[in-house]
C-alpha cells in the first residue's frame, strides 16, 4: 500500500510553526519537497498564503515575515513567479532582527547585513546568505 505524500508547502510549515514545531524542523521539511522530493512543483509548494493566527505574537509575525521573504527569495533563485502574498510589504519588521550565533556582536550584525539577500534586508532580516543551501545542488556540483 502506498501511502500519498502531502506536499509540504510553506503555508503548512507556517502553521506547523504557530503550533509549536521547531521552525527549521518545518522550514526543513518544506526544504525537502522544494528541492529534492518534488522540485517540479515548487510554485504549487509556495503558491498558498499563509494563515495567520489572529492573535499572532510576535514570534509567529517574525516567522511569517521570514517565510513571506523566503519565497521572494526561493522564487527569484529559480525563475518562478512570486505569488502576490509574499510580496505584500505588511510582511516587514518594525525593528532589525538579526538571526544567527553571535548576533548579539557587532561584527556578526555587520557580516549579516553585508551577506543577508535583498529579500530579506528589505524586510528588516538580517540572517546571512547560507539558510537555503540546497544541498541537493551542491552534491551533484562534488559529483560533477
Amino acid at each position: 500500500m502506498k501511502l500519498l505524500h502531502e506536499l509540504q508547502t510553506m503555508s503548512i510549515s507556517y502553521q506547523e510553526i504557530c503550533a509549536g514545531e521547531d521552525p527549521w524542523i518545518a522550514l526543513g521539511n518544506f526544504m525537502n519537497d522544494f528541492f529534492g522530493n518534488f522540485p517540479e512543483q515548487r510554485l504549487e509548494l509556495v503558491q498558498d498564503p499563509l494563515q495567520l493566527p489572529m492573535d499572532a505574537n510576535p514570534e509567529q509575525w517574525r516567522w511569517a515575515v521570514f517565510c513571506a521573504a523566503s519565497v521572494e527569495y526561493l522564487c527569484q533563485q529559480y525563475a518562478l513567479s512570486c505569488p502576490t502574498w509574499a510580496l505584500d510589504p505588511a510582511y516587514t519588521l518594525d525593528e532589525p532582527w538579526y538571526y544567527a550565533p553571535g548576533a548579539h556582536k557587532e561584527s556578526i550584525r555587520e557580516r549579516l547585513r553585508q551577506r543577508t539577500p535583498s529579500e530579506f534586508t528589505h524586510r528588516n532580516i538580517y540572517c546571512g546568505n547560507r539558510m537555503f543551501a540546497n544541498k541537493y545542488e551542491l552534491a551533484a556540483q562534488h559529483r560533477a
